[in-house]
């Protein structure tokens, strides 16, 4: 999954906007920053891909189902619109990736005899916290 190909269907649209940073006075007049839209149905995910995929893109999906990609970090259209797509390809690396399988422990039994003994002793303790007889 090194190479995460992107379907050209997928990608709605692309919109550049004017944007703060880094620029000077060229910020206010050139329209640099770029808002991809892309269909994430249309990526033709497998179903557990593309839970992970949602969870990782959090609230960047639309009611329409589109992930919005913004990228302004750049001067040029150019350099942002390759941020852009570079962050929807790690955000797919990610989604592709299995999760780590959680090993179990397992108690000895000396673990599990000295685990009894402690919650025992802990027991006394708290019964004993009840009312004093004076008698």
């Amino acid at each position: 999954m090194a190479d995460i190909a992107i379907p050209d269907d997928a990608i709605v649209s692309e919109k550049f906007i004017t944007a703060s940073g880094p620029g000077g006075q060229n910020v206010n007049k050139v329209a640099t920053a770029v808002q991809l839209h892309v269909n994430i149905y249309a990526l033709g995910l497998p179903p557990l891909v593309y839970m992970r995929f949602k969870s990782l893109a959090g609230n960047k999906i639309n009611q329409d189902g589109e992930l919005v990609i913004l990228a302004r970090n750049h001067r040029t259209q150019e350099a942002n619109r390759r941020v852009a797509r570079e962050r929807l390809a790690a955000m797919l690396t990610e989604a592709y990736k299995l999760p780590a399988t959680r090993a179990r422990t397992r108690l000895n039994r000396i673990g599990k005899t000295e685990r009894l003994a402690s919650k025992k002793s802990r027991g006394t303790i708290k019964k004993n916290r009840g009312r004093v007889d004076l008698d």
